[in-house]
């Protein structure tokens, strides 16, 4: 597992294809963008748990 810190406007890269960025950060809410292939499933884990 790779545990990283990203500030607003910061990006990390997944093979080069998915970039997932930090859009906005306060409260304790952090605020995601991913830009993936439409044939790759995105998925919120509190979703898998239920299945």
């Amino acid at each position: 597992m790779l545990v990283v810190g990203r500030k607003p406007g910061q990006s990390i890269v997944i093979n080069e294809n998915i970039i997932v960025s930090v859009i906005k950060s306060d409260d304790g809410l952090l605020r995601l963008t991913i830009d993936a292939p439409k044939e790759i499933p995105i998925i919120r884990g509190e979703l898998l748990e239920q299945q």
